[in-house]
């Protein structure tokens, strides 16, 4: 008869999903099990704590919702989501590195003529977006769709706005490269904003001492036939948080030196109004196959 003791107990438990059919099932919930019970064992958990641990989660989940998703919240400012990109990137070969996709994406998004100001309804200091998307080796690649999305300048997307539902889209939206593999845009300059705090990952967050913000950053994801998909951020330069965003998102190689520009005209003639500021990246992409993600657990979520 099995002794399901503090060494015997977690032989028995990974025995028991020994008939699992699916191979990969099986092996998951296997190193679950151990790693799992190899926490409990090495950290002494009390009753108290495993009691706080399960309310916690369970408030996790009674958080979510159609426009919240409080797990993805929770991967993220535990690195988890970041890791899991990693894991599945590891051999860039000179591509656009990656990053998480975070829960604001809300699907396919309306294809816009290039020089479109995505964020003509909102204020803030205007920017001019010009980039380029090739392979690995700088050729240009045509008809290719680019979704792009960004908070405003006060740290909120549109799809956070009960507005979203009769207003539409805004700071979003799908471009396609022309033949030199080239696409621009008008938007504003987004800002640094917190994760939301009312929430029990909020809790966590402010408990620990940890500031809740992300770094500005632009969303892009950018989807060609016979080549990975690239899910990534690009950051604005010089942003306070880009050493400590707590979702661990930024790289090196996202962050763009954003030009403050006084010229009477944009690039593509659009007449500025002012100082303006203009964002200059390029995308390489790494042949492949892949799918374009779908929105992660709900049409709305929280910052990623």
């Amino acid at each position: 008869m099995a002794q399901f003791n503090e060494t015997e107990l977690t032989a028995a438990v990974v025995k028991s999903f020994e008939q699992t059919p699916n191979p990969r099932a099986k092996f998951l919930l296997q190193e679950l099990v151990k790693s799992l019970h190899d926490y409990v064992r090495r950290t002494d958990l009390t009753f108290a704590e495993w009691e706080y641990a399960i309310d916690f989660l369970t408030r996790t989940g009674q958080k979510c919702s159609d426009i919240r998703q409080e797990f993805i919240l929770l991967s993220d400012v535990l690195g988890v989501s970041m890791l899991v990109d990693a894991v599945n990137h590891r051999d860039r070969d000179g591509a656009t590195e990656t990053t998480v996709l975070g829960p604001f994406y809300v699907g396919e998004h309306k294809v816009t003529p290039h020089g479109t100001d995505i964020s003509a309804k909102l204020e803030g200091e205007r920017m001019f977006v010009q980039s380029r998307v090739t392979d690995l080796a700088g050729r240009p690649l045509a008809n290719v769709p680019v979704d792009v999305w960004h908070a405003d300048g006060d740290g909120f997307y549109d799809s956070q706005k009960p507005s979203f539902a009769t207003e539409g889209a805004s700071s979003r939206a799908r471009f396609i490269t022309d033949a030199d593999g080239r696409f621009f845009f008008r938007t504003i300059l987004p800002c640094s904003y917190p994760i939301p705090t009312d929430g029990p990952v909020g809790e966590m967050i402010m408990q620990t001492r940890r500031h809740p913000m992300r770094p500005a950053h632009v969303h892009f994801l950018v989807n060609a036939p016979g080549y990975e998909p690239l899910i990534t951020h690009v950051f604005i330069g010089g942003d306070k948080y880009l050493d400590s965003d707590v979702v661990f998102g930024v790289k090196d190689e996202l962050v763009a030196q954003v030009e403050t520009r006084s010229d009477a005209a944009m690039p593509d003639g659009t007449k500025a109004t002012g100082p303006w500021h203009l964002m200059t990246y390029d995308f390489h992409l790494k042949p492949g196959e892949g799918l374009a993600p779908k929105p992660l657990g709900a049409k709305v979520a929280e910052p990623a």
